[in-house]
């Protein structure tokens, strides 16, 4: 009888213990977090966007005739303005049409004279104008490409041959604008509503950190490209100053306007292990919920955020975020 009393007691101090450790768990079920409330606030629209600057207008001097290289007037790095002299090819040709011309004005008088009389034919006269005509076209076209000038202002960025070479195709010279520059960019379709021909934006360049350089959209392309999902702009600037050069690596900001969005602080926006998905932890009537968000602008410490069901008077936790899994309940520590 004492035995059996023993056993029994035994039993229930065991029962007891067992009670204890389960609710224990219990407890420690719940994980210790803080939360903040989300809010709708407005913010200022900005996207950066990266390109290279390119010369507004870049043109290759190559003349329409081959033949030698008379003379070539400037070097690389050379700045010239419309209408200075580049290149002058050979000049035989152009002699010789030169000479043809002057005998067909000569001629042309001739005939004008006689044609008052009546001593030649309406369709002499015809004629003769029409070779006149001709070789006036003849003679513009090889006075345009022996003696070539500059189309516009700009630096000499390219030069292939030097005087008494043989020209056979490639470009004799590259000119570049450079006091005028633009730049493409490719931006976000989900932008297309905003961006507008006309529309102010800054550039920045790395080698300049402290200086922002004012452009304008000049074109807005009308088609998207279906890989990407973006469609680009034509950025235009003045670069009167000279600091930026073509090929330079810039970022173009863009101000889209005001805009109600939902923030959250960054540390609270976890990313899932071995991908680039991002989620939260919200609190849900006392339980972990996971959430999947995409960010957006950031704002100092905070990152905009939106997906399924994240809206203004959600609870988010913002510390223990990294020790939870979804479905486990919360000990809420600041409410």
């Amino acid at each position: 009888m004492v035995l059996f009393a023993a056993v029994a007691s035994m039993m229930l101090v065991g029962c007891k213990k067992q009670d204890a450790a389960i609710v224990t768990e219990e407890e420690q079920a719940a994980e210790p977090v803080e939360v903040t409330v989300l809010q709708s606030r407005e913010i200022q629209r900005e996207i950066s966007l990266s390109s290279n600057l390119q010369g507004y207008e870049t043109v290759n001097i190559a003349p329409s005739l081959t033949g030698k290289i008379e003379h070539i007037y400037t070097e690389v790095g050379t700045r010239v303005r419309k209408g200075d002299s580049l290149v002058r090819m050979d000049q035989q040709q152009y002699n010789t049409t030169k000479l043809v011309y002057s005998n067909l004005l000569v001629e042309m008088k001739r005939v004008e004279g006689l044609i008052q009389t009546g001593s030649v034919s309406q369709q002499t006269y015809d004629q003769t104008k029409l070779q006149l005509d001709q070789t006036k076209e003849n003679l513009d076209f090889l006075t345009k490409n022996t003696f070539v000038r500059a189309p516009f202002s700009g630096v000499i960025s390219a030069k292939n041959y030097e005087d008494g070479e043989l020209y056979s195709g490639q470009p004799i010279l590259v000119l570049t604008q450079i006091d005028r520059l633009k730049a493409l960019i490719a931006i976000p379709e989900s932008y297309i509503p905003q961006v507008k021909t006309g529309m102010k934006l800054t550039l920045r360049s790395d080698v300049y950190p402290d200086k922002e350089f004012p452009a304008t959209i000049e074109i807005v392309y009308p088609t998207v490209d279906a890989t990407s999902h973006t469609f680009q702009a034509k950025v235009v600037m003045q670069n009167n100053g000279g600091l930026l050069r073509p090929g330079m690596y810039v970022t173009a900001n863009l101000a889209l306007g005001t805009e109600a969005v939902i923030t959250a602080p960054y540390s609270a926006v976890l990313k899932l292990i071995g991908a680039n998905d991002r989620y939260v932890f919200v609190n849900d009537n006392g339980v972990a919920r996971r959430v999947t968000v995409e960010m957006g602008q950031r704002f100092g410490d905070d990152v905009e955020i939106f997906g399924e069901g994240i809206e203004p008077g959600l609870e988010l936790v913002t510390k223990g975020e990294a020790r939870l899994i979804d479905g486990v309940k919360l000990d809420v520590k600041n409410k």
